[in-house]
């Protein structure tokens, strides 16, 4: 508030000015008034003044009454309309502050209703403070309970103290900002002294950011220049600091919510993840439902599926030339390549039984068929890649049936565990082990023949009946040579007639000339050793035949 002088209250056709003159010719006095630098204001001068009686107001001389003894008169109503002007001035100008006050507030927490970050509202915290309070820099530091550390949330002007030698004098810092006091510091001899701030700050007034008596932090203001801070600018800037306190509250406590249910959604997405690869998700969806967790005991489904089996051959002796750790590492590395096959084929492995996989096709059986076929392929690459590492190669059979199978969730309530119950898995499992008798590399029944779409676009031998281990009834069998090289491929078609006849002839029991059929067929295809097992097995028919037999039935009397 700027100095009051006489002037203020005297002047040209005033009211208090016609009081006084008023006043003079009641007294008869002969007085004159000047002010504080000598200024006649009224009347006229006397050169033999008999006093001269000063107007004062808060110990200063605002003017002064010249003349007879009536002068302390005029002089005391002077100082006394002096004085009411003066707190009509002050009323007024706190007035206008309270104004300034409240609608600052007002426009400060429109815009801290907009946000919820927290360095959004410390930015504007600053700015607000920056409007009404004269600084050069700002900071709002916040203590970070996990890191033990002050942190910078928003600064303004140039960084007025020294990082590193914070760190260092962290103790100094943390007396300021974590004092829960808002201060005005005339004086930061200490802290330029000590390194803390750079040395052209002269002034900073800062306030304690808190929330029910935990103390967040703080927000200071700095100064280049020697700055009288007021009362009046520590309340405001306590306002503000504990507005935005709960402003930034709210923000960091919404963040923490945020970041915690992220992180929650990962770790239950990781769950899902690894869950997945224990359970197939394609298991959990035959079963209607989306996630694991959703699963409970007792819940099946039955399907009409394509179920495909795959086993090492001599993996027993195989694994006898390796330690147990080179064993698994075998198997896991053998599993990584399958698996993929599998699901690129719209499968999905249901167990890793050691050196077997049992797969299941939900969609359609051309989809099993066409991934047999490229693990056959695959194996191939696999050998060759053992062969370059004088590794012997390894052979794998696949045998694949379709059928009915229920899906389901059995166990007990601590222990539950996902099943597949169903003939048909026996079925799949013996023809995959068929495949070592008939050497062939894949062996699929006719049921799942009569799911194949276009059988016609695969290389497939009809291999006559078989009655698998403990069943009563035949089925007929079907080989699928796709997977043998090209040069393999077509010696087959090309010995495909005399193949039919063989076969045609055994079912007959018609086994010498079965037998010669498949003669015709290793002579124009040697390594063909399917052929071969069906030429020594009607050798034996022919020579032991027994009636009570079924006609051209190859019987197994192990799984």
């Amino acid at each position: 508030m700027s100095r009051l002088s006489i002037k203020n209250i005297i002047g040209k056709n005033t009211e208090v000015s016609t009081l006084v003159s008023s006043l003079v010719e009641s007294l008869h006095a002969r007085v004159f008034i000047e002010d504080e630098k000598g200024k006649l204001l009224q009347g006229e001068m006397i050169q033999d003044a008999e006093q001269e009686v000063a107007v004062m107001l808060d110990h200063e001389v605002c003017g002064w009454v010249k003349g007879d003894a009536h002068s302390g008169i005029i002089a005391s109503l002077l100082t006394l309309l002096l004085r009411k002007e003066a707190e009509k001035k002050k009323l007024g100008s706190e007035v206008l502050n309270r104004y300034q006050e409240i609608n600052l507030m007002y426009n400060f927490s429109d815009k801290l209703a907009q946000t919820i970050d927290a360095p959004d509202i410390a930015r504007i915290t600053l700015s607000e403070a920056g409007h009404v309070i004269k600084s050069d820099n700002g900071v709002v530091l916040l203590w970070d309970e996990d890191s033990r550390e002050l942190k910078v949330a928003a600064n303004t002007g140039e960084v007025f103290f020294n990082p590193e030698k914070v760190k260092s004098e962290i103790t100094v810092l943390l007396s300021i900002v974590l004092s829960g006091q808002s201060e005005i510091i005339s004086d930061v001899t200490a802290l330029s002294s000590a390194g803390i701030i750079l040395p052209h700050i002269k002034s900073i007034i800062y306030s304690a950011l808190k929330v029910k008596h935990r103390v967040m932090g703080a927000i200071i203001l700095a100064s280049n220049d020697p700055v009288q801070y007021t009362a009046g600018d520590l309340k405001l800037l306590t306002t503000l600091a504990l507005q935005s306190s709960a402003a930034i509250e709210s923000a960091l406590l919404y963040q923490k919510n945020i970041r915690e249910a992220r992180e929650k959604e990962e770790a239950m997405r990781r769950i899902y993840d690894v869950a997945g690869k224990f359970v197939p998700f394609e298991f959990i969806r035959s079963l209607g439902h989306e996630l694991i967790t959703d699963v409970k005991l007792g819940d099946q489904v039955e399907k009409i599926v394509t179920v495909l089996f795959s086993d090492i051959r001599d993996y027993t002796t195989l694994s006898e030339q390796m330690t147990p750790e080179e064993t698994f590492g075998f198997v896991s590395l053998f599993n990584n390549r399958m698996g993929p096959i599998i699901r690129r084929h719209h499968g999905f492995v249901n167990q890793y039984l050691g050196d077997s996989i049992m797969a299941i096709f939900p969609v359609n059986a051309s989809h099993a068929l066409a991934a047999a076929i490229e693990m056959q392929q695959e194996v191939a690459g696999f050998n060759r890649a053992r062969q370059q590492r004088n590794q012997p190669p390894i052979q794998i059979g696949v045998g694949m049936h379709t059928g009915p199978l229920i899906m389901g969730i059995t166990g007990d309530a601590d222990r539950m565990d996902a099943c597949t119950i169903s003939d048909t898995v026996n079925t799949a499992s013996r023809l995959e082990s068929l495949t070592k008798h008939y050497k062939a590399g894949i062996l699929l029944s006719e049921a799942c023949l009569r799911e194949i779409a276009d059988p016609g676009t695969f290389h497939l031998r009809n291999l006559g009946l078989v009655q698998l281990k403990g069943k009563h009834e035949s089925i007929p069998i079907h080989e699928c040579f796709n997977s043998n090289s090209p040069e393999e491929i077509a010696r087959k078609v090309a010995t495909l007639p005399d193949f039919i006849e063989g076969v045609e002839h055994f079912l007959n029991r018609s086994f010498r000339q079965a037998g010669l059929a498949f003669k015709k067929v290793l002579d124009k295809n040697p390594a063909d050793r399917t052929a071969d097992f069906f030429l020594h097995t009607s050798q034996q028919a022919a020579d032991n035949m027994n009636t009570d037999k079924k006609a051209g039935v190859v019987e197994m009397q192990e799984k």
